[in-house]
């Protein structure tokens, strides 16, 4: 196996600096589609002529995807290599775009959208040649690096796609993604290396076909089910059909010779908790993130008002900034004092940083500091130290496996979080633009699974390894 030591003579600093800038540039591709997005959903509705419910469909099936993609992307790494794979997300990624930018109608848009979905793979692709490639301190600050952008470019990102948004439409936030991931594709090419394949047989590809189509239907029925109506014929097919397959998975994983997910490891305390703490913090804090509050501040009336330029300044990058100083610290420190510790702090902190959000949603300057300090408690110490909790605690005869899993866990707690507070937007306006209402029971649904996250967190077992 590759491995870049800490005092190696000769080149070492030059390439671990390559490899990081790299894997950076391969994140980034990603992650702009979605916080860059985030502010110019207002235009994605009225430029392709769709309500809220299509919108947050795009976003839903954008993370939805994300969860297929991770564990199934993650886990065939395991048998054909790390870069390989990284290289075929990319090309994924290249393609949504390119159909976002052509897209005549929000059918086409929300395709696009799967596409650059099943990308976020990267992210685990990411963090499992880290740590492969690195020494335990150099991983704690390398993968604080790459979570750092998992929040946004320091909020440059969200500035541009408002202004991008304000100016020339959504069109133009795709084309720039574009250019950074074909930029992306040639530095993966050059900076990072081919490593061993840890593991050997073949893919499960029943049970990633299983798994897609249980939550593609679990997670349509929430999003669509307030249009739809809960007891309609297609919300029920969709839920129904969902829990079907999720159980015909569960069954195959038990016959499989190398299942995609082990699910006896599943039954660990030290697992399943930190599973759910990443869906429930996920779906918290993008339902509140990526939907309610660019809605909020940029509608009129019910909500502040302003430009999507002016909504990205002031409401989304504070928190990405402040989320590119804390992740790195966290990522150094997190080895020492133990990646449980830190999943602690942060679901801790994300817990509080949500209670004034809840209590004043129609002060500005409320929400504003309280998306703040949710840079820091959030993007900062909880995704640090859910990443690297799930690394360290991976089997090493399946490295690929648990980090897969738990990097679907952000895909499923993102669009699930989207899709509720989405959901509850579109059942409380009937039809009509949304009301100040409407957005508050979006952010209690919000709070409500990041407080049930933090009672997950402290269901996790310690061991010699994380704790």
């Amino acid at each position: 196996m590759t491995t870049i030591h800490d005092q190696s003579p000769t080149g070492a600093p030059t390439r671990y600096a390559a490899l990081l800038a790299a894997l950076v540039l391969a994140v980034a591709g990603y992650q702009i589609n979605a916080t860059m997005l985030a502010p110019a959903l207002p235009d994605v509705m009225h430029r392709l002529h769709a309500g809220s419910g299509p919108a947050g469909l795009s976003q839903t099936l954008f993370f939805l995807f994300a969860a297929i993609g991770q564990v199934t992307i993650a886990r065939l790494s395991d048998h054909v290599g790390r870069r390989r794979m990284l290289q075929v997300t990319l090309a994924l990624l290249i393609v949504g775009e390119a159909v976002c930018v052509l897209a005549p109608n929000i059918e086409v848009f929300v395709l696009g959208r799967i596409l650059q979905g099943t990308s976020s793979a990267a992210f685990t692709l990411a963090y499992l040649i880290l740590h492969e490639a690195l020494s335990p301190q150099r991983f704690g600050r390398a993968l604080g690096v790459i979570t750092a952008v998992n929040g946004g470019i320091a909020g440059v990102d969200a500035i541009v796609g408002g202004s991008v948004a304000d100016s020339v439409g959504f069109r133009g936030i795709f084309l720039i993604s574009l250019a950074l991931t074909v930029v992306a594709v040639f530095a993966v090419h050059f900076a990072v290396p081919a490593m061993r394949v840890p593991a050997a047989g073949r893919m499960d590809w029943p049970g990633a076909i299983l798994l897609g189509l249980g939550l593609t239907g679990v997670l349509l029925a929430l999003n669509e089910g307030g249009s739809w109506g809960w007891s309609s014929p297609a919300t029920l097919a969709l839920l129904v059909g969902g829990v079907l397959a999720l159980v015909l998975f569960g069954l195959a994983q038990k016959r499989a010779a190398n299942a995609i997910i082990d699910l006896s490891a599943l039954a660990s305390r030290r697992v399943w908790p930190l599973l759910l703490t990443t869906v429930f913090t996920l779906a918290g804090v993008f339902g509140m993130l990526n939907f309610t509050i660019p809605l909020l501040t940029e509608t009129p009336g019910a909500g502040y008002g302003l430009s999507a330029t002016e909504s990205a300044l002031l409401f989304l990058t504070p928190a990405s900034a402040l989320g590119v100083i804390a992740a790195p610290v966290a990522g150094q420190f997190a080895p020492r004092i133990g990646w449980l510790r830190s999943v602690i702090a942060g679901s801790v902190g994300t817990a509080a940083a949500f209670v004034p959000l809840v209590l004043f949603p129609r002060s500005p300057w409320v929400t504003g500091i309280a998306l703040g300090v949710l840079g820091i408690t959030y993007t900062g110490y909880s995704l640090t130290a859910l990443n690297g909790l799930a690394v360290a605690s991976a089997p090493a005869d399946k490295p690929g496996s648990l980090p897969g899993i738990n990097g679907a866990c952000f895909g499923v707690g993102a669009s699930l979080g989207i899709a509720v507070a989405s959901s509850v937007v579109t059942s409380l306006t009937a039809g009509g633009p949304p009301t100040a209402g409407a957005f508050h029971a979006a952010l209690w649904s919000s709070a409500g699974f990041v407080a049930l996250a933090l009672l997950t967190t402290l269901l996790i077992k310690p061991s010699n390894v994380n704790r």
